[in-house]
């Protein structure tokens, strides 16, 4: 890793922080808002499904595993890229832990699942590259080991197979998904880390919205691409607009106690993304897009 970073230069630091992007929250919304609220909802929702699984398992992972991430414990190891920019970079609570990487799971989940459903060979490139680059600009930037980025693709994999399988063989969904949420909240009496608690209430909001949609929404895909244009730019301003809105009014009322602040970010990313996943569909119909 030190090696990397020596002859890399800086162009190289910032192609590997441009590709680390790819596994990052802002085109993860952006490409799970395309699937599901242009190209096709079903799928949407199979990828969705996959992808909360994957956010909760892994720091759930993490704050079992508990290894520190390489900078911590390597002076000769650079952070380039902290995960929470916000905050110092040895803050444990905000940068999380090492083992298994975020970014090579989500970017294995989202990513190698597309091709998985459309069976297009251009597809299989991507979803073969993508997370491959990801996982290296994740060595690259300081934040993970190689064992941590391998480990994350692998169980990304494993993930996508396990819920593909769910999905053949059992017809109530939401009893499936509401047992999956009861097991992945046992983490709330082990887990230190804010990625878990935001992980959480992302999966909570994502298993009431669907259902929520199927029962009343029950919106179309986008027939033209200007719709889906503005369908992606109004699920993104609302997503930003509300995180930020709750994240004011809940840390001024909840003050600055852990217990308080973790549940108020679990039910802040569980409002937000069924707004945006079950709600925010509703527009489409009325204003026509």
């Amino acid at each position: 890793m030190e090696w990397l970073q020596s002859i890399i230069g800086p162009f190289g630091i910032k192609l590997a922080s441009l590709i680390t992007l790819m596994g990052e929250e802002l085109v993860v919304i952006l490409v799970m808002g395309f699937i599901y609220w242009c190209y096709d909802k079903e799928f949407g929702k199979t990828v969705g499904e996959t992808l909360v699984i994957g956010l909760v398992l892994n720091p759930i992972f993490k704050n079992i595993i508990l290894r520190r991430r390489p900078y911590f414990d390597n002076p000769g190891v650079k952070c380039l890229k902290p995960v929470n920019g916000e905050a110092d970079i040895y803050d444990i609570y905000a940068q999380g832990y090492s083992f298994p990487s975020g970014h090579s799971m989500n970017s294995a989940i989202i990513y190698s699942g597309i091709p998985l459903y459309t069976k297009k060979k251009i597809l299989w490139i991507i979803g073969i590259t993508i997370p491959l680059l990801v996982g290296i600009s994740r060595v690259v930037v300081g934040v993970h080991y190689p064992t941590d980025v391998i480990f994350g693709w692998l169980t990304g994999i494993l993930v996508i197979i396990l819920v593909t399988n769910l999905q053949k063989k059992v017809k109530r969904r939401w009893l499936v998904n509401m047992i999956i949420f009861i097991i992945a909240a046992i983490g709330i009496f082990f887990c230190e880390t804010e990625d878990y608690y935001s992980s959480l209430g992302v999966m909570g909001g994502f298993y009431l919205a669907i259902e929520f949609e199927e029962r009343f929404v029950k919106f179309e895909k986008a027939d033209k691409v200007w719709k889906c244009i503005i369908r992606l730019f109004g699920g993104f301003v609302i997503y930003y607009a509300m995180n930020f809105i709750l994240k004011k009014f809940l840390n001024t009322v909840c003050g600055s106690y852990q217990m308080f602040e973790d549940m108020s970010r679990i039910f802040r990313y569980f409002v937000v993304t069924f707004l945006i996943i079950g709600v925010y569909p509703m527009a489409f119909k009325k204003l026509k897009i």
